[in-house]
């Protein structure tokens, strides 16, 4: 059996995030195809890489797990000032800035690029997910010869610098998440050439008792539902801005539910309602109830929040400036999507009063994510993929 890396900056149950959730729920149904590792550091959250966990290497649901130490924490008044000058358009960058830029960011972590460069021989294939961080920015250059990107990109500033213009064109070949990073991607790097396909994960549902189902419905009534890291970064800061505006402009009964870690402010306002990290079937139960789900964000690669929400036929209310969650709504017909105030008030209107129309799109969702989405099809393209890259 072929032995595979995966790696990225942060691995485990408690760890909450796109690429990091995405990694994990890869590696659990490769299993059986390869034999599967991950690296990783020993950081719990992104904003300090503060080393929480202490084993070098543990077992997680069936997959070693080896854990590196960041060599420092991540300085956020630094990081600022030089993300601040370094996308100053005026401001000059080379790579050293770049570089410079990159440890800022950090999970500082030489201990795990020294690994994967003595131990290039030891494994068939490395696989890097998401591609802005260091531990793939200098993880990757070891291996080039044996590498496969999952970049997780969309358009923000950083795509740009020219350090990572190798990280896209010299690797072995590149999984995207959905045909919009495809294109994006290619047109921005010119890499048509390397061997690639588009694929994203499958959708696994929780058992949801009647009793966790009705239980939401009985206490919250009337709610949309966010899920996911309340953060300025999700579009939060407008959400909760419309939302409260949208309660002042409309006399109704309609909750706002989070649920998810916070660091930002959460306005204190009698309809937004923080629960914090839920279970899986909490979650499941929640979304199943929701109006819509709601996703503020301008910049996404995949989103299983959405996804999710398409399984259980709840239809969804999305950022129309992220090309990636518009597509999903124009390929599903499963949503709505807004690019100001007014079409984000619209879009709820139209939602909460036309109950047939609701339904209909959610009977939609769940017929896109039982197409596209699909565990069966995921491994079998990651598959012939990863064994194309490694006979090369």
């Amino acid at each position: 059996m072929k032995r595979i890396a995966l790696i990225n900056q942060r691995y485990g149950l408690e760890v909450v995030g796109g690429s990091e959730f995405y990694t994990r729920l890869i590696a659990e149904h490769l299993k059986e195809k390869f034999e599967v590792e991950i690296l990783t550091t020993k950081a719990m959250d992104y904003v300090s890489w503060e080393n929480k966990y202490p084993a070098d290497v543990e077992e997680i649901n069936g997959i070693t797990v080896r854990r590196f130490e960041n060599d420092k924490q991540r300085n956020s008044q630094q990081f600022g000032e030089i993300t601040q000058e370094i996308l100053n358009p005026q401001f000059k960058r080379t790579i050293k800035d770049e570089s410079e830029w990159i440890d800022a960011q950090g999970p500082f972590c030489p201990k795990i690029v020294e690994y994967i460069k003595e131990n290039k021989d030891n494994y068939d294939l490395f696989i890097f997910v998401t591609y802005l961080y260091y531990t793939t920015c200098r993880g990757i250059r070891e291996v080039f010869d044996k590498s496969v990107l999952i970049p997780t990109a969309h358009d923000e500033p950083y795509i740009y610098f020219d350090i990572y213009k190798d990280v896209f064109k010299k690797c072995k070949a590149i999984v995207f998440l959905t045909d919009e990073e495809k294109e994006f991607v290619n047109k921005t790097f010119q890499n048509e050439e390397i061997r690639n396909c588009v694929t994203a994960v499958g959708i696994d549902m929780p058992a949801v008792s009647l009793e966790d189902k009705e239980a939401f419905k009985n206490k919250y009534g009337n709610y949309i539902i966010y899920v996911g890291r309340i953060d300025v970064s999700k579009g939060c800061d407008d959400l909760f801005k419309y939302f409260v505006k949208y309660k002042e402009r409309n006399k109704n009964d309609l909750k706002l539910l989070l649920m998810g870690k916070a660091v930002m402010d959460i306005p204190k306002h009698e309809d937004i309602i923080n629960l914090g990290f839920v279970s899986e079937e909490d979650k499941f139960a929640g979304v199943l109830n929701a109006s819509a789900l709601i996703l503020p964000s301008h910049f996404e690669s995949l989103s299983i929040s959405v996804l999710e929400a398409f399984q259980v036929e709840t239809p969804v209310i999305v950022n129309g400036k992220c090309e990636v969650l518009k597509g999903h709504c124009r390929k599903s017909n499963a949503g709505l999507y807004y690019e100001n105030y007014y079409e984000f008030e619209g879009a709820l209107n139209y939602m909460l009063e036309h109950e047939d129309v609701r339904s209909e799109m959610g009977r939609l969702g769940r017929e896109y994510v039982d197409t596209y989405y699909r565990w069966d099809i995921v491994v079998d393209k990651l598959t012939n993929l990863f064994n194309s890259a490694i006979e090369g």
